[in-house]
């Protein structure tokens, strides 16, 4: 397994994709400028901005790649990522799209009947319709293929019963993909089974039980399913095929820049202060951390290609996830051990909040998304089979 084989394309970006990114760039400054939002770590799990996701769907900025018929401006996938890239680096409030424009629309776009594609795309294109991820159980975490939760056909309809935990704003999303198991699972065949539905959260039989952060913040969420009515236009897919759309899902989850650009905003506000300042033992360990950005941001957009012409890097998606969770944390206890005092100073207070922010969402870096055992566990697999 290697970046290098000819599935992982060099990026190549013109002349419209810079002025892309100066466009985005720009209306990111105004917008911080007006006080519309003030840059926070870990912003695509922690800021719900409706109103913001919405002016990004007006520019064409959401699913920026995507066909117009679904609410896109046919741009390239490199497009979306320089799109997705200024967002994340500014620390910007894209909690409200984010997995719906990720991966929930993606999946859809794959699945899904033209009907359903055409009644939920461009209203997700357009920042006014969020998903949240129905994968992991509480018996089950990163090992999905174990998943307990049930689908019985009944009629034109299926039911649901079961539980979700860990999902991310489940109690402001109006929608979840929930995998279940829609048959019984058999010796050898933990893959088998396996279907995806689109269940609208405001059904009856949905209950939403926040799990608060160690800060009393409410980002998580267990979900209950008690005989929960599904018409059966929103399965995804045939019964049994969702191993395959969940492979697939997965490396639009774990690939992506927001793996190793949670923390920017902190090391983004140490560099403020800083200034041209540094001694060389600073600029030296920036020079590490910088490096190691510039991989990884490499290997993200060889995925972003790949996945654009459709296929389901899973590993090289699950090396990004596993490097990129490392060097978020690693980056946070540098920048922590570079900054020193700075931290502590009243006219500082921007730098500290940034840090209080990292450091508190650090200890979920190398859980969501899958553990990094289990990612370790994928590489070597394909490695064992190379």
């Amino acid at each position: 397994m290697e970046f290098l084989d000819p599935s992982f394309e060099r990026p190549v970006f013109s002349a419209a994709s810079k002025q892309l990114r100066a466009e985005v760039r720009k209306f990111l400054q105004e917008e911080r400028e007006a006080g519309n939002f003030t840059p926070i770590c870990n912003a695509w799990v922690e800021g719900f901005s409706s109103e913001f996701s919405q002016k990004l769907g007006a520019r064409g900025w959401i699913g920026h790649h995507w066909p117009k018929r679904y609410g896109g401006n046919e741009g390239t996938a490199y497009d979306t990522f320089i799109i997705n890239e200024e967002l994340l680096a500014a620390g910007a409030p894209v909690n409200a799209h984010w997995t719906a424009a990720r991966q929930s629309g993606p999946v859809i776009m794959r699945y899904a009947s033209e009907d359903i594609r055409l009644k939920f795309l461009p209203e997700i294109a357009a920042g006014r319709l969020y998903f949240a991820i129905g994968l992991s159980e509480p018996d089950s975490g990163s090992d999905l293929a174990s998943v307990r939760t049930r689908a019985r056909q009944d009629g034109k309809y299926w039911r649901i019963t079961g539980r979700k935990i860990w999902t991310t704003s489940a109690h402001r999303c109006q929608w979840m993909i929930v995998l279940c198991r829609t048959s019984p699972l058999e010796e050898g065949g933990r893959h088998h089974g396996l279907t995806q539905f689109i269940v609208d959260l405001k059904s009856e039989g949905v209950s939403i039980r926040p799990i608060l952060a160690l800060d009393g913040s409410h980002h998580f969420n267990e979900v209950l399913f008690e005989d929960v009515e599904v018409p059966e236009e929103l399965m995804l897919g045939n019964p049994g095929d969702a191993w395959r759309q969940v492979s697939s899902e997965l490396a639009y989850e774990r690939s992506g820049p927001e793996r190793f650009l949670s923390s920017l905003p902190f090391l983004d506000e140490f560099l403020r202060t800083v200034g041209q300042s540094g001694d060389r033992h600073t600029n030296l360990n920036l020079g590490r951390m910088i490096a190691r950005l510039v991989v990884l941001r490499g290997m993200s957009l060889g995925i972003a290609g790949s996945l654009n012409k459709g296929n389901a890097p899973d590993t090289e998606a699950a090396l990004v996830k596993g490097l990129g969770s490392a060097f978020e944390r690693e980056t946070i206890e540098a920048v922590r051990g570079l900054a020193g005092e700075l931290i502590d100073r009243p006219e500082n207070a921007a730098l500290r909040a940034r840090f209080r922010e990292a450091l508190f969402s650090a200890p979920t870096y190398t859980i969501r998304g899958g553990t990094n055992e289990i990612l370790r566990n994928i590489v070597a697999k394909r490695l064992k089979l190379s």
